[in-house]
């Protein structure tokens, strides 16, 4: 029983053994909608036509447009939030770097309606 309950073992999930679902953001949230698509839409034309192999055929067809369309919308998201996160990042080092010098923009717009008034 060496091994158990250390914390640097963790086993991870792995779909089909590629996709690693705990560690690619997005990976677990798609795969999720994409079977609650797959079932929606196999077992909805399962319903209305009682047709079995071609409603597995829908059902697995909504799982790749279901699971397509989350990763993209969830990716995008996510591209978007690292992008501003950086630009805040960079606003932030630049604030500490010119504050109280003759860079500082704060200051330059301080001085300009002092000496207007």
């Amino acid at each position: 029983m060496a091994g158990e309950g250390e914390p640097g073992s963790e086993k991870t999930f792995k779909l089909l053994g590629i996709l690693d679902v705990q560690n690619i953001p997005c990976a677990r949230e798609s795969i999720l909608y994409g079977s609650l698509g797959s079932l929606v839409v196999g077992l909805g034309h399962f319903l209305a036509t009682s047709r079995v192999r071609r409603s597995f055929d829908f059902g697995m067809g909504g799982f790749v447009l279901t699971t397509l369309g989350c990763w993209i919308y969830c990716r995008y998201n996510h591209a978007k939030l690292r992008i501003q996160q950086r630009i805040i990042q960079e606003g932030m080092r630049n604030k500490i770097l010119y504050e109280s010098s003759d860079f500082d923009p704060e200051r330059k717009q301080n001085s300009n309606r002092g000496s207007n008034s």
